[in-house]
């Protein structure tokens, strides 16, 4: 049985181990770990100590060993290194009165390689007063410990490529969800979409039945989370408001068998501050039959979307003014001669005296005059109506479905609104001259537009004639 054991056995003789204990405790040593610790010597004493009967076949095969005598004459090499610390762990055992020790050790083959082993010492009985013979089984756990090795750095691998991974990412569990989709499915539903429309509430209860499980330490700086428990405890401020519609569709898509998704959403930091961000979502596929573990991505787009709206403000709204420009003007006019609502009033204005003051004071005093009549216009004039700059001091107000009537009420509220601005601003006055006109049903928005023209005109002759420009008026100053 010896012969033949699957693992690697020695009979060995501890006898002189024990002899050197009993001579250190007769020295007044109570501490053996403190006592090997504070001269190492004294652990190679120990295992020099220790003589090796016999091994059998199972220890030659495992040690790369040819035969006996070769095994013994190598102790050196196959007890060696990193196995010093797990000896005194045994001998601590042994000190202490255990006579049977267990411990993870680490030996080497005669060709150098390393061996993970499992080492039992049992004192054999009847020896246990001379420790004269010691049964030692090696059960090699190299493979098992590699193994176990290789996936924890896979593991360690992963949970750094998820901890640092520069996109928040949450780990979900979907499981309870769908369980509710289940239900809703079982009870005859075809038309899921009908149903969110007449069950709304059952988009919140979804929503309130996920579980987070992680998240990474991205996800924390985006949101403006100190830590991971804080995140959790305030989720109900990160989705809310525009989340619920883009949840919806999620469901939706889930309900059609959709297990990976994207699209963009808008969640909120814990600050308060809107994120708009590119969502990435998908149900692990071996997770496909309960929806337990979900990965979602979350990257942020904000700085995007802020510069794709004011792309998108530039191209329908003049910089200086911050009305509308004349590619808005000329689109909202093609509409509105297309589908009204009729009728249509048109206001034509322009800034008067504006190339005076640019010949005068320079382009900024005129710029800052013309910034002037965009605000009394952005104030003066609300919703459906619209004021457009289409040129340098040129302005026009589209009021849909206004009569004249309406107009005109229009017309006198940008005249009180200028009066203000007027108070406000001290010193160079803002004067504009209007022209109004309406279009009816059937009839042409470019004739409206320059019969409101031929209006404004006529007022800014009025203008000029009660304000004859300062060089007409030094025209008529007879030389001193």
């Amino acid at each position: 049985m010896f012969e033949l054991a699957p693992v690697s056995l020695w009979l060995e003789d501890f006898s002189a181990l024990r002899a050197l204990f009993e001579r250190w405790r007769a020295e007044g040593v109570t501490d053996l770990a403190a006592h090997l610790a504070a001269d190492p010597a004294r652990v190679e004493q120990c295992m020099r100590s220790l003589r090796v009967l016999r091994v059998n076949q199972r220890t030659l095969a495992m040690f790369q060993a040819p035969d006996h005598a070769t095994l013994l004459s190598n102790l050196h090499r196959i007890f060696r290194d990193d196995m010093r610390a797990n000896v005194v762990r045994e001998q601590v055992a042994l000190w202490n009165g255990a006579t049977l020790v267990e411990n993870l050790t680490v030996n080497y083959a005669l060709d150098g390689t390393r061996l993970d082993v499992l080492v039992r010492i049992r004192i054999l009985p009847g020896h246990e007063r001379t420790w004269d013979r010691v049964l030692v089984s090696l059960e090699d756990l190299t493979a098992r410990v590699r193994a176990e090795s290789s996936l924890n750095a896979s593991e360690r691998y992963a949970r750094d490529l998820f901890e640092r991974s520069p996109v928040s990412l949450w780990v979900e569990d979907f499981s309870t969800v769908k369980t509710l989709l289940d239900e809703v499915r079982a009870s005859g539903i075809d038309d899921f979409s009908v149903f969110l429309k007449v069950h709304p509430e059952f988009v919140t209860r979804c929503m309130q039945e996920i579980r987070v499980i992680d998240v990474n330490r991205q996800t924390l700086t985006l949101f403006g989370a100190p830590d991971k428990a804080t995140l959790l405890a305030r989720l109900h401020q990160i989705f809310r408001d525009e989340m619920h519609e883009s949840f919806a569709e999620q469901l939706r898509e889930l309900w059609n068998g959709q297990y990976t998704q994207e699209r963009e959403v808008v969640n909120y930091s814990l600050k308060g501050d809107p994120l708009h961000l590119h969502m990435q979502f998908a149900v692990l596929e071996d997770r496909l039959a309960r929806w337990d573990l979900v990965l979602v991505s979350l990257v942020d787009i904000t700085a995007r979307k802020k510069a794709e709206a004011y792309l998108e403000y530039l191209g329908k709204h003049d910089v200086l003014t911050r009305l509308r420009n004349r590619a808005f003007f000329n689109e909202e006019l093609a509409r509105l001669a297309r589908k009204g609502p009729w009728p249509v009033a048109v206001l034509a204005i322009d800034v008067n005296g504006l190339k005076q003051i640019n010949d005068e004071l320079g382009h900024g005093a005129g710029d800052a005059l013309l910034r002037r009549a965009g605000e009394v216009l952005g104030k003066a004039v609300e919703p459906p109506g619209v004021a457009a700059r289409i040129g340098g001091d040129e302005f026009v107000v589209l009021l849909p479905g206004f009569d004249e009537t309406a107009a005109r009420d229009v017309q006198a509220q940008i005249q009180q609104v200028l009066d203000l601005n007027n108070q406000f601003y001290p010193g160079r006055t803002l004067s504009l001259s209007m022209g109004l006109a309406v279009c009816g049903a059937g009839e042409s928005l470019e004739a409206a537009l320059q019969a409101a023209d031929r209006a404004m005109y006529d007022d800014k002759s009025r203008y000029y004639e009660a304000h004859p420009p300062a060089r007409r008026r030094s025209d008529r100053v007879p030389p001193a």
